[in-house]
Order: structure tokens, then sequence, then C-alpha cells
């Protein structure tokens, strides 16, 4: 019996061993130092570069030693008529710019071509031609540039813009030559408005 005792005894201790030992390994292995942790790099200090509170400079633009390009014909889209404190009454087109006749043009034929249509555009249309507005004597028509344009015409006469005239209103081209003109509505040909200059 004190063999089986023994053997017993053994077991025992073999079976104690087996459970308590895991538990021990688990228990030092969470007392023993912790495992070392990389050490946090902090970031790279960069400077701040002020943002620029203007724009930066243009560069200088050299200015061309040939004339510019001729400008390109404005389309008109509309009539208006307009009211000059010293001309009167004058033909615009829709956005107000003022309209010109030219002396050296004939009915239904333009003669302003070339250095002459740089300087003072002619009023091109698409398909339609615009309507005078209500009331407004006086008849528009179309004629045919040699550059197959379509420029507008009012009682025969082909008008133009004048490339110095920049915003609505402006009347800078009349006289201009003694040859251009704005024109006031009428029922006969195309005639200057009054100088008033």
């Amino acid at each position: 019996m004190k063999d089986k005792a023994t053997h017993l005894a053994k077991r025992l201790s073999l079976f104690l061993a087996a459970l308590v030992l895991p538990v021990l390994i688990t228990a030092c292995a969470a007392t023993a130092a912790p495992a070392p942790t990389a050490t946090p790099v902090p970031a790279p200090i960069v400077a701040a570069t002020p943002m620029p509170t203007t724009a930066p400079a243009a560069a200088a633009t050299p200015m061309p030693t040939t004339a510019p390009a001729a400008a390109a014909p404005a389309m008109v889209a509309g009539i208006k008529v307009a009211t000059d404190a010293k001309l009167g009454q004058l033909l615009t087109d829709d956005r107000g710019m003022t309209l010109y006749l030219y002396t050296k043009d004939t009915p239904n034929t333009t003669n302003c071509y070339d250095a002459c249509a740089t300087n003072w555009p002619p009023a091109i249309v698409g398909a339609t031609v615009p309507a005078l507005p209500m009331g407004t004597p006086g008849k528009l028509s179309v004629v045919t540039r040699t550059d197959g344009g379509k420029q507008l015409a009012y009682n025969g006469q082909p008008l133009y813009y004048w490339a110095k005239d920049t915003k609505p209103g402006d009347t800078t081209g009349q006289g201009v030559g003694s040859v251009w003109y704005v024109l006031a509505p009428s029922d006969s040909p195309a005639t200057p408005a009054k100088s008033g200059y």
C-alpha cells in the first residue's frame, strides 16, 4: 500500500504541476518587464512660409512693333434709339454702342476695308436682320461685303462702330475726318445727326 500511496502522490503532484505550471508561467510573464516599445519620433518641424498678401507682379510684356490685327467685326443682335444731350436721337446696337455712317459709302455698298475696317468695324449681322424699335422710321437691310460678311445698313447706308468708343453712349467718332457721323432716325436716306460739337 505504501507503493500505491507514493504512486498516487506522484501522480497527484504531476497533475497539480500540470495545472499550476501554466498558471505560474503566465503569472511570471505578466510580472516580467514589459516588452520594449518604439519610442515615438516627433514629426520634423517645418517653418511655415507666409502666404503673399498681394499678387506677384506680372512680367513686363513688350510692346508690339507691328500694327494690331484687324478687330473682329461686332455682331449686331438688335437696334435701339438713344438720345444724346448734344446730338439728339441716334441709332445704337442692343448694347447701347453707337452706330456710324461713312459718307464715302454709296447706297448698299461699303467702301471701308483693311485699315479703315480696323478703326471702323462693320456692324455684322447673322442669319436674321434685327428689327427697328416700334415707331422708328426707316428700314434695315443687309449689304454683302467683298469678304462675304453681311453688314447691317440703315436706309441703304452701311453701319459701323468706332474702335475708340469703349462704352455704351460714347460718340467719340462723330465728325472724325469730316466723313464719319452718328445716324438720326429718319424715313429718308440715312443722314448724319446734327453735329452738336
